[in-house]
């Protein structure tokens, strides 16, 4: 559940980005695809299950959440806390009915607005792109958040601990991820994961016919009962030459971040002081080096190239080089999920830097 007090000061903080834009309202998309969901659980307390859904901020009075008439299950509804909650045959048109002639901020205006609510309302409402602004907004946890955090990230790396003592080469994905996914489920994650086994420089997903040899990456991403995403993961069995190489930047990395995530730097200096024992020796990065992390999946800022965002204590990263040699084939990702503190950044998760072996137990 979440406290009264947290709900004024996510409002309270998207209002003050909002009058900077001069916005008259704003409207907060949310669909079922996974990671896309979470900015309507941010604002409102209700996780889609089916469709999609909004919900409105105007600059003042009361929110109201927007449902498509034709899909009237979408969730929970009884778990949100807006009163105002509105089922219409076409969203759009009661969105350009509503807001005819006002300046409206858009958070998913580019990825999660449905097509046809766009086109019956675009002409009557000044659409503005907000993603950025709204993520800024949310971008540092309260301590409330924070210990939904703190408690995703304790199911992830019970996950990953999980998939190492069911990891054996020759052994199928499927029966490597279930006891992860089992003990996700019990802990009450729901529908709110999505996890990879990574065996080369692409995504394979976890096929029940895709045999695991004697290296492998599992990618874990979930959200826990508060709904905050966090990804924790370590690489497993026999490393090369080449990914052993690999391994030496990555303790660096973990090293460096421990001071580069710290209140004042920005999102560029960190991205440099990270991704310089990867580039020092030849690699290029196949992803973003980070991103900020929260109800949905990946938020603003990034941890990149030219990203002059300034870090601020509270805030909470995922940090994830993504090094590829250059025979296409040999990569190393490994995940954490990072709280800035006044000292510098924090890894949730508790685990050693370090490529795991088949038959190790938690300690």
């Amino acid at each position: 559940m979440v406290s009264p007090e947290e709900v004024d000061r996510r409002y309270r903080l998207v209002r003050e980005a909002m009058a900077e834009q001069h916005l008259d309202a704003v409207l907060v998309c949310g669909s079922e695809y996974s990671g896309f969901e979470g900015a309507v659980t941010y604002m409102s307390g209700f996780v889609v299950v089916h469709r999609y859904a909004y919900v409105l901020l105007p600059r003042e009075g009361d929110p109201t959440i927007i449902f498509p008439a034709e899909a009237r299950y979408v969730g929970e509804h009884g778990t949100s806390w807006i009163e105002d909650q509105v089922f219409v045959e076409r969203p759009g048109k009661y969105i350009g009915d509503r807001l005819a002639a006002q300046r409206v901020g858009v958070y998913g205006l580019d990825y999660v607005m449905a097509v046809r609510d766009f086109e019956v309302t675009h002409l009557r409402v000044e659409f503005v792109p907000f993603d950025l602004e709204f993520d800024l907004a949310r971008a540092v946890k309260s301590s409330e958040e924070i210990e939904s955090v703190r408690d995703s990230v304790r199911i992830n790396t019970g996950g990953f601990w999980a998939f190492l003592e069911a990891y054996r080469p020759g052994r199928s994905a499927a029966e490597v991820l279930a006891p992860a996914e089992r003990l996700f489920v019990e802990a009450g994650c729901g529908r709110l994961t999505m996890n990879m086994v990574l065996t080369g420089p692409e995504f394979a997903l976890a096929r029940r016919d895709m045999i695991l040899g004697d290296f492998c990456i599992p990618s874990l991403e979930i959200a826990g009962p508060g709904g905050h995403w966090v990804e924790v993961s370590r690489a497993l069995g026999e490393p090369n030459v080449e990914v052993s190489t690999m391994l030496e930047a990555y303790e660096e990395y973990f090293e460096v971040a421990k001071s580069a995530l710290r209140p004042g730097a920005t999102a560029h200096d960190v991205h440099r002081a990270v991704s310089k024992g990867f580039t020092d020796r030849g690699y290029q990065l196949g992803h973003v080096t980070g991103h900020s992390i929260g109800m949905t999946m990946i938020e603003h800022p990034k941890i990149g190239e030219g990203v002059e965002t300034e870090i601020r204590e509270n805030m909470v990263f995922s940090m994830h080089p993504h090094v590829i040699a250059d025979n296409g084939v040999d990569c190393l990702y490994m995940q954490d999920t990072w709280l800035v503190t006044a000292d510098g950044g924090e890894p949730l998760a508790g685990l050693p830097m370090r490529i795991f072996r088949a038959g190790e137990s938690r300690p």
